[in-house]
């Protein structure tokens, strides 16, 4: 299937107030963290239609795909990406991974990088080196060193925690609001699944984190001791 074909079928689902209210919510206003992104106006569900539809798509198009002006389009690629890499032997694996990775400046709003790190950076990294994470954590680009977190899902839900919590303590002194989400959201999920883990690292750090990483991590915790957290008292 060609490029054009896809693109047809993009142009086709395309809705002028979607896109708007898309604008909107991924904050694509001057200073805003998406700022100048522009949107075709289509839901999640839909260009999951079309993952399947072109799940034969050449790499060569996808990252066609990923290089556009549209949210949309690039957001299509990496779910391809995913569907790809997980059906993919490991030569083709290797190749996925490292055009996601030379790609990065096309991977920048919370949507794309949460969609697709996990199953590309953190699967193909669970049986290697994890040392590509330290080098994108210490990355300048917000959204590479989103992926750095979000990566660490694939370990998380092979019960493998150590990684996550190497990359939150990194992360503690990091300014942006997207960053502390997102490494909160990363302790809860070990929480869910090891409540004396993530409290262990709570223990160590609760005093210095970001008010929102916190919120985002003891979430899910009983309400009288979310509160001594919140208060300094735990």
């Amino acid at each position: 299937m060609s490029i054009l074909a896809i693109t047809s079928d993009l142009e086709q689902l395309a809705d002028e107030r979607d896109a708007v209210n898309l604008q909107r919510f991924f904050k694509t206003g001057p200073g805003e963290y998406g700022e100048g992104d522009r949107f075709r106006g289509i839901r999640v569900p839909a260009l999951r239609r079309l993952v399947r539809a072109h799940a034969a798509t050449p790499l060569a198009d996808i990252l066609s795909l990923l290089r556009s002006p549209y949210h949309e389009d690039r957001l299509l690629a990496l779910l391809m990406l995913v569907r790809q890499y997980e059906r993919a032997d490991p030569s083709a694996q290797q190749l996925i991974y490292d055009m996601y990775l030379d790609n990065t400046r096309y991977i920048n709003n919370w949507d794309l990088v949460d969609l697709s790190a996990g199953a590309i950076i953190g699967g193909h990294l669970s049986e290697r080196s994890r040392a590509p994470l330290k080098r994108l954590a210490q990355s300048k680009s917000l959204w590479e060193r989103r992926i750095a977190v979000l990566a660490t899902f694939h370990f998380i839900k092979h019960g493998e925690f150590d990684e996550t919590m190497s990359i939150a303590a990194m992360l503690l002194d990091d300014r942006e609001d997207l960053i502390h989400k997102a490494v909160g959201w990363m302790l809860r999920e070990v929480g869910n699944r090891d409540g004396g883990a993530e409290r262990a690292f709570l223990a160590r750090h609760c005093r210095v984190m970001p008010r929102t990483m916190l919120r985002y991590a003891i979430e899910k915790f009983p309400e009288e001791e979310r509160v001594s957290y919140l208060r300094g008292t735990a």
